[in-house]
């Protein structure tokens, strides 16, 4: 099981200081560093700073908004951070949500999962610099009725078209779709307690796009869980670092009626806590709403407690099949930053897992 950091949202000046972590896991061996975006800062550019200051770690976009950019335009951004960096970059996509969408970019939130299925065909296709031809229910290139051309990318990747492409699920269709059409999976509050049904999914999927191999249809597909990390001894202080991340998307990530996170919460078997936590968010009150998220829900899905607690808890999400753990380290300093992000690395070696 492969280490990576996952450094989230840029901005709220911690800027420099996820800097400083990203070349820390750097020379730490970390696997990968992944970003966000949603709409503050862009993970392009925040991806190419990163990459001009490490030398050999991974740079994941996790994600890049699939209704932000056209996939001619998200070609061209993989191919120019590939290129620059060498070979390491990893385009994560995610559709993002309806508010997102519709609000922040003006694109209808509708048919996610062929609008989807069609963006990654075309950014492969382009990616492998074929000529972009593409009729699809959502995408057609050119437009017929125009002087538009057909074209092909003038940037050549590091590795080619073989830039591996990773979906942000958390619906089973979705995950289905993931696992037949992906490299791997960008996954949010992963419990390798409530993991059946996820890999399940998964593994459909992979079998009906004939991936992997048939013993194991998910053979070589990346499973990278973005998991929160607090190392202290002080396991009230460690529920309370991560419960309001915790109540902003069960809460706050969708309206009352489409909110994929809560309705995944609600799957674990949350219902009647996520549906009070979405309650309380909704009315204003966001710090009732963390207050509510239960500590069952906030072990299973996190890194909590001290080094020893946290080393006895790598096995299971090794067990569950994770290949690649993102870890988001909680911590009030960059210093105590640092220092998860060491312990991180050495409890991966304790455990036998890296």
């Amino acid at each position: 099981m492969r280490l990576a950091l996952n450094l989230g949202y840029w901005g709220a000046g911690n800027g420099m200081d996820n800097l400083v972590l990203a070349q820390d896991a750097d020379r730490l061996g970390f696997d990968s560093c992944w970003v966000a975006e949603a709409y503050g800062s862009d993970a392009p550019t925040i991806l190419s700073w990163v990459g001009a200051q490490t030398t050999r770690i991974g740079l994941g976009s996790a994600v890049l908004q699939i209704p932000a950019r056209s996939p001619a335009m998200t070609a061209m951004t993989a191919a120019t951070l590939d290129s620059l960096s060498g070979g390491r970059f990893r385009l994560g996509l995610g559709v993002s949500g309806p508010q997102v969408s519709e609000g922040w970019h003006g694109v209808r939130f509708d048919s996610p999962l062929g609008r989807t299925r069609e963006y990654v065909d075309i950014v492969r296709m382009a990616l492998r610099r074929e000529t972009v031809q593409y009729a699809g229910r959502h995408f057609t290139l050119p437009l017929p009725d125009g002087p538009g051309k057909a074209l092909r990318l003038t940037v050549r990747p590091a590795r080619g078209g073989q830039v591996p492409i990773y979906l942000a699920a958390v619906g089973p269709k979705n995950l289905e779709l993931t696992g037949e059409i992906a490299d791997g999976w960008l996954a949010i509050f992963f419990s390798p307690e409530h993991s059946g049904d996820l890999l399940a999914s998964l593994r459909a999927g992979a079998e009906r796009g004939g991936r992997g191999t048939p013993q194991d249809p998910l053979a070589g597909f990346d499973i990278v869980p973005n998991v929160p990390v607090v190392l202290t001894d002080d396991l009230d202080y460690a529920y309370a670092a991560v419960s309001s991340y915790a109540a902003l998307y069960i809460g706050g990530m969708g309206s009352r009626e489409k909110n994929f996170y809560n309705q995944l919460a609600c799957r674990m078997g949350f219902e009647k806590e996520a549906a009070l936590v979405q309650d309380l968010y909704l009315d204003g009150r966001a710090r009732d709403a963390a207050a509510a998220v239960p500590r069952e829900f906030l072990d299973a899905t996190s890194l909590l407690g001290s080094a020893e607690r946290i080393r006895h808890r790598l096995a299971a999400y090794a067990e569950a099949g994770v290949t690649t753990l993102a870890i988001s380290p909680y911590a009030t300093t960059l210093d105590a930053r640092r220092a998860t992000l060491r312990t991180m690395a050495k409890a991966i070696q304790d455990a036998g897992l890296g």
